[in-house]
């Protein structure tokens, strides 16, 4: 029995005229078994105008109308002391429109059928209704047959004309499911790929989150969209590694193979998996044939400046390109460094990072599928939990003296030289964290006060 999160009384005050449905994915995901969060859920309600539906249910909570012009209505309901906020929707036709398809024709109509609301739907998985009233299924185009099947099917002719970004969710939702695309479905995807561009990128990149995060194996995507060209089309700087072998006895897959085995290897967190799709994307640029093998020496740099670069195409914030690039130039570091090296190597990742970077490392050894190991690594992270817990200084919050400290001692005016003092401080300590204390700090940044002063002294001698 499929439960609704609708309070009974607003779902009771409604059927006296209306009838309430619980629609989407919502609907799809309990059928399938899987969980569902209040957030996930949708409604849709028929036979009452908008005026009056939004009257009923201010007796139950609060109304957002924040959608009149699509018939959408933002209902807020307290239940078991939290607060739960659902879309409620009349039946509507619409298409996307404009500019990059963020925009939407829609026309609503409160006594249209919710069978031809549902029809409008992208897939059949996601075109089935549950009445809330008698928890009668509406399934007009036999979704819950494609469930059974595990397939996944597109609800008319033109979907991916209407709404190119539905081709990039059907790549998403077969991954996250473990579905196969039906073959006329698929090959409209493949006869359409090209339109993929004319969507804009916040919508893309919402996309690639869901199947970076939300599907275990997210190179089942990654391959259907190489085989179907939106791949090409999105990111065709990934597509350049398909076919580029790694030989030396290293790897056993190519560059883009390896990549997505990458990325399954690694936890679903956005910014680790991003980097893990990233870390070798420069590699066909960086090949060289060498006896025995191949190199691809400096390759991490460059994969770090494209990852920046695709990641502000698709209109990602600074801090997660940060992050992901920071990931990605040092996923070459050496496991065999003195403790000075281990503090450096912390300071340039950041404590926040450095364990993603070793779980990047395990990752990109599982997927050279040659069965390596990382006992190294292993043993890196517990040198590393050791150092962390001796609590040396990795920034200059760490350091006993701040810019104003200098400023006072020196009797300098803020500016860049209080930054390059700082910064010859935070060396200091990072070779030798017992230099961290006022005396020794203090010493050290009279001398390179005196050491940049002599220098412009001698700058200006010479004009």
């Amino acid at each position: 029995m499929i439960m609704c999160e609708l309070s009974k009384e607003a779902v009771d005050d409604i059927s006296v005229k209306g009838r309430v449905y619980e629609v989407g994915g919502a609907v799809r995901d309990k059928l399938l078994k899987i969980g569902v969060s209040s957030k996930d859920r949708d409604y849709l309600v028929t036979g009452i105008p908008y005026d009056e539906l939004s009257k009923i249910l201010r007796n139950y909570g609060r109304v957002d109308l924040v959608g009149r012009s699509f018939g959408v209505i933002k209902f807020t309901q307290v239940k078991h002391g939290r607060s739960h906020t659902f879309d409620i929707t009349l039946p509507r036709r619409e298409h996307s429109t404009g500019s990059g398809h963020k925009e939407f024709d829609v026309s609503f109509d409160p006594f249209l059928r919710v069978e031809d609301d549902l029809v409008r739907r992208d897939f059949t998985i996601n075109a089935m209704a549950v009445a809330l009233d008698d928890n009668e299924l509406i399934d007009p185009l036999d979704g819950r047959l494609d469930l059974k099947k595990r397939q996944l099917r597109m609800v008319y002719a033109e979907s991916f004309e209407d709404d190119p970004l539905r081709m990039l969710r059907a790549v998403q939702f077969a991954a996250r499911f473990e579905f196969v695309i039906e073959p006329d479905t698929f090959e409209a995807l493949r006869r359409h790929a090209p339109l993929i561009g004319s969507v804009s990128p916040e919508r893309i990149a919402e996309e690639l989150n869901k199947l970076l995060c939300l599907a275990k194996r997210p190179s089942e995507g990654f391959r259907l969209m190489q085989t179907s060209g939106l791949l090409s089309e999105l990111m065709p700087e990934l597509e350049l590694c398909v076919g580029v072998d790694q030989p030396g006895g290293f790897h056993k897959y190519d560059v883009f193979e390896h990549t997505i085995r990458v990325v399954d290897a690694c936890a679903p967190r956005l910014g680790l998996r991003l980097a893990a799709l990233f870390h070798d994307i420069r590699k066909p640029q960086h090949k060289r044939l060498v006896e025995g093998g191949a190199t691809f020496y400096g390759h991490e740099a460059s994969s770090g400046r494209t990852a920046a670069e695709v990641l502000r195409r698709l209109r990602y914030s600074n801090e997660l390109i940060a992050e992901v690039t920071t990931l990605v130039d040092r996923h070459m570091f050496t496991t065999d460094v003195t403790d000075k090296g281990l503090r450096r190597l912390i300071r340039r990742v950041g404590i926040d990072l450095i364990f993603d970077l070793l779980q990047l490392r395990r990752a990109d050894v599982i997927g050279q599928g040659m069965g390596g190991s990382t006992e190294d690594v292993d043993r890196f992270e517990n040198d590393i939990r050791a150092e962390l817990g001796r609590k040396p200084p990795f920034s200059r919050s760490d350091l006993v003296l701040d810019g104003q400290d200098l400023i006072r001692m020196l009797g300098i005016a803020p500016g860049p030289l209080v930054g390059e003092i700082l910064e010859q401080l935070m060396e200091a300590v990072l070779d030798n964290p017992e230099r961290n204390t006022v005396e020794e700090l203090q010493a050290i940044a009279r001398k390179v006060y005196q050491e940049r002063s002599n220098i412009r002294s001698s700058e200006g001698n010479d004009l």
